[in-house]
């Protein structure tokens, strides 16, 4: 596995808030069963406007396997605050926040008369999956091996891992 450097949250004061407040916001609305209501719907969000469960599906996540998974994901991605600074980071969060948050309320729009979709799940995927443009270009493979004949790398996990909070959305 990929280590070195330094642990914790020292120099990465984005990534701590924004761990602690979707860790925060999860374990609040899933002390108060309402973690299942998180994810934004069209009736939520177009025709009754409640704006609270825009911040609140960006935060929190649904289940404990996606908070899991998700927060170790944030945790692992400190690194690229480290590398930007905390000043850029907060701007590419903010941007992929920004840029994700329309695109879903754009999706709950056009398919708000199918069947197929009736919320989408809450938390910071955005982030996430944003962060894994960097890791994909910025960090390097440092180790390969073979398990049953399937070629893997040292960031194989972290990709598995991304897989998994995917899979777990609703």
């Amino acid at each position: 596995m990929q280590g070195g450097g330094v642990s914790g949250f020292h120099n990465a004061p984005v990534t701590r808030a924004i761990v602690l407040a979707s860790g925060l916001l999860s374990v609040v609305f899933s002390v108060n069963r309402r973690a299942r209501a998180l994810g934004l719907s069209y009736q939520d969000i177009i025709k009754n406007f409640r704006v609270w469960r825009i911040f609140a599906s960006v935060f929190a996540f649904q289940s404990t396997p996606e908070l899991m998974f998700g927060l170790y994901l944030l945790y692992y991605f400190r690194v690229f605050e480290r590398q930007m600074g905390s000043n850029k980071y907060s701007v590419f969060s903010l941007f992929a926040i920004a840029v994700s948050l329309p695109l879903e309320i754009l999706s709950l729009v056009l398919l708000k008369d199918t069947n197929y979709i009736t919320a989408l799940a809450s938390g910071p995927y955005g982030l996430i999956f944003a962060s894994f443009v960097p890791f994909f270009l910025d960090i390097p493979i440092t180790s390969r091996f073979r398990i049953f004949g399937v070629n893997f790398s040292d960031k194989s996990f972290i990709y598995l891992a991304g897989l998994q909070v995917s899979l777990y959305q609703n």
